[in-house]
């Protein structure tokens, strides 16, 4: 039987993206040190078999699944209250799940979907939790960036990218709001005992980008897989965020390999800041 370390023993943890990769990775880091653990999937025998593999390896039986299609508002919505349906608290909220696309394409909702995915969905499913969060203070938000956030640039006149699609470009745009976001977020959490940090994971062999390759990208996926760095060596800095008593009260910070970084100097911008949070409450609906 697997020994179940206690460090996050009556914490309850949401991962977003939790059936594969760096987002099971985490699910299972958390569940070992005993935390009650929500896995967010899209795909139900997915998120089932990852669920219980978990339990499994964790020796922690107290890991749930909620189904969410994340590219849907509609379902974001219900996710938030599918949770709050369930559970009075939440401790740690890990935005992990994320796209790149290598084509435009748009989500129910006609919005841009990697945009939509990787940062609007953190965006309104964050805001939606924020009261549970507050009642369960100390909490924690962390949101999965990337450094790929460098590359990319908010083009507020085009966040859909209608007028020009470069995937590197527009996954670095998503990568850069979330970074953004968690700036903006940690200033207007001041004082409420919820802290907000990013960071990026490193080069970790994961299968975000290997669907629908074109050949000179299908080799560049493969190096990446060859090179990177396991999904559970991508995990830890999501791990250290949620859990570790060295960033208690920490806020407002970008983390590369568990240390605190400089993100990119635009990420600083506050009043792109506020302007990006007022034009994603109008894309999402929140008042």
């Amino acid at each position: 039987m697997p020994t179940v370390n206690t460090l996050m023993q009556g914490k309850v943890c949401m991962v977003s993206g939790a059936t594969s990769g760096i987002g099971k990775a985490t699910a299972l880091g958390l569940a070992q040190m005993g935390a009650t653990v929500v896995m967010v999937s899209r795909d139900r025998a997915r998120g089932e078999a990852a669920q219980s593999e978990i339990k499994t390896k964790s020796g922690n039986n107290a890991v749930d699944l909620l189904i969410a299609d994340l590219s849907s508002q509609q379902s974001v919505r219900q996710l938030a209250e599918n949770f709050k349906r369930n559970y009075t608290q939440l401790h740690v909220l890990i935005n992990n799940a994320g796209v790149f696309m290598l084509t435009r394409r748009e989500t129910v909702d006609g919005l841009e979907m990697t945009f939509a995915v990787d940062y609007l969905a953190p965006f309104l499913l964050t805001n939606l939790l924020l009261d549970v969060l507050k009642a369960s203070a100390p909490a924690r938000i962390v949101n999965v960036s990337s450094e790929s956030h460098e590359a990319g640039y908010i083009k507020m006149d085009d966040l859909q990218a209608k007028k020009g699609y470069r995937p590197m470009r527009v996954y670095g745009q998503a990568k850069l709001a979330l970074v953004l976001f968690t700036y903006e977020l940690a200033r207007r959490l001041q004082g409420t005992g919820v802290t907000a940090n990013c960071l990026h994971p490193g080069l970790v062999a994961t299968n975000i980008a290997q669907r629908d390759l074109w050949p000179i990208a299908r080799t560049a996926a493969k190096l990446v897989l060859f090179f990177g760095i396991s999904p559970e060596e991508g995990a830890k800095t999501s791990i250290y965020l949620a859990s570790s008593p060295d960033v208690e009260g920490v806020t407002g910070k970008y983390f590369v390999k568990s240390i605190p970084k400089r993100s990119t100097p635009i990420s600083y911008n506050e009043s792109l800041q506020q302007q990006l949070w007022e034009e994603s409450a109008k894309l999402v609906n929140l008042p």
